[in-house]
């Protein structure tokens, strides 16, 4: 008995079992149901597999590498500086060729300042004073210009003096700049040189041109069909493409994102992977009203005279800022995630039917017909002839009246 049970089940594993089904004449139900399975095919069709690409394996750890450099020469002549001429050293900041680089437009220039004893800037809020008292000797000023000297200075019985400092004087002149100085930055040129690689598929690829003309990057400048591999750009193209005008940026300064994205689709090829250049503005708010708005910085430049003495320049610098920003990923053909997106489609199709079981189930009239046919009830008792269903009693008793034949 024990053999016949494990032999049964044994042989009962290569058994194939198959669902029943129940065909239910109802067209508006059809009908949902076919236009249910009809938006899953095209939701699987179109969006995951044509518009996301979900037959692909993708890389978006893109490894990067930026090289600037700026040409381009201007002329200011100023009360304080006199006829300068002006070169990629003198207005890149800093000039190795960064992807966070800062051109010069604008300057204040505070000269031939020298160690000494002075009164603190009006500006300076902690700065004032009514008598010696309000200058503690020694203290220093975090938004002031050197350290008091204890002494109060222009004081009356009608205002408030400042406090004497010592530091590097005259203090810095401090007043807004009626526009740019270097009017000719906005016809400098950056050319913005880009290496990518993919490593997971071990691609890798340039924005430059692939040629062995030496004059081609000389003579060509940006231009996105005829010359999409001439990363060489003019600043006011640039500006003008995030929606400014490099002249009025060129007072108080700005800043600029340059956005390189590459989406690259490597089943079409090498030469089908193509950069593709975004610009915006990223020191304004969407509302544009913002105090923060442009940019600007100080530095400094050191000398000495023939007796030896230590003296030194004071600029205040406006400019524009270029961010260069790079962001990509590349796919390829793999059969994993083909196969499961298609495994999450086919199970997508099954919510079809279940959606129309619950119409026929709890929203049509007739629910309960379709109830009691979908679903059979099986009793147990302890009788071994009632444990039999309608349908097996009748198969017995069939049987047995063909043994009698």
């Amino acid at each position: 008995m024990a053999g016949s049970f494990f032999k049964g089940c044994f042989l009962s594993l290569f058994d194939y079992k198959t669902e029943k089904y129940i065909v239910a004449k109802n067209k508006k139900v059809g009908v949902l149901y076919r236009l249910i399975q009809l938006s899953f095919i095209g939701y699987i069709i179109g969006w995951v597999f044509v518009s996301k690409k979900g037959y692909q394996e993708t890389d978006e750890a893109i490894q990067s590498s930026i090289i600037t450099k700026l040409k381009g020469v201007s002329v200011t002549n100023t009360t304080e500086s006199g006829l300068l001429v002006w070169g990629p050293e003198d207005y890149v900041i800093p000039p190795q060729g960064e992807a966070v680089l800062f051109v010069v437009t604008n300057f204040l220039e505070t000269p031939n300042q020298k160690l000494g004893y002075c009164a603190e800037n009006p500006k300076v809020l902690n700065g004032h004073c009514r008598d010696d008292k309000d200058c503690e000797e020694g203290k220093m000023i975090v938004a002031g210009n050197g350290i008091m000297s204890g002494r109060c200075l222009g004081k009356d019985e009608n205002s408030t003096g400042t406090c004497e400092i010592y530091g590097w004087c005259p203090i810095e002149r401090i007043f807004k700049p009626q526009g740019p100085l270097l009017t000719n930055a906005e016809n400098f040129t950056i050319y913005i040189k880009n290496f990518i690689q993919f490593p997971k598929f071990t691609f890798s690829k340039s924005n430059v041109l692939d040629t062995a003309d030496d004059s081609f990057l000389k003579k060509c400048r940006f231009d996105k069909d005829l010359h999409p591999y001439c990363p060489i750009f003019r600043l006011g193209d640039i500006t003008r493409r995030a929606g400014y005008n490099f002249q009025d940026m060129a007072t108080f300064g700005g800043s600029i994102g340059i956005v390189i994205e590459w989406d690259c689709d490597l089943d079409k090829g090498y030469s089908n992977c193509h950069p593709q250049y975004h610009f915006t503005r990223l020191d304004v708010s969407v509302s544009n009203k913002t105090i923060a708005a442009g940019f600007n910085f100080r530095h400094t430049r050191y000398f000495k005279n023939a007796a030896g003495e230590s003296f030194r320049s004071l600029f205040k610098v406006y400019g524009v800022q270029f961010n260069v920003m790079v962001h990509g990923k590349a796919g390829k053909f793999n059969i994993i995630p083909t196969a499961i997106n298609v495994g999450s489609g086919l199970a997508l199709m099954g919510a079809g039917a279940f959606i129309c079981d619950l119409i026929l189930l709890y929203l049509m009239k007739k629910g309960n017909s379709y109830r009691e046919r979908k679903f059979e009830g099986y009793k147990s008792n302890k009788s071994t002839s009632e444990d039999y269903s309608v349908e097996d009693r009748k198969g017995a008793k069939e049987q047995k009246n063909l043994a009698l034949l």
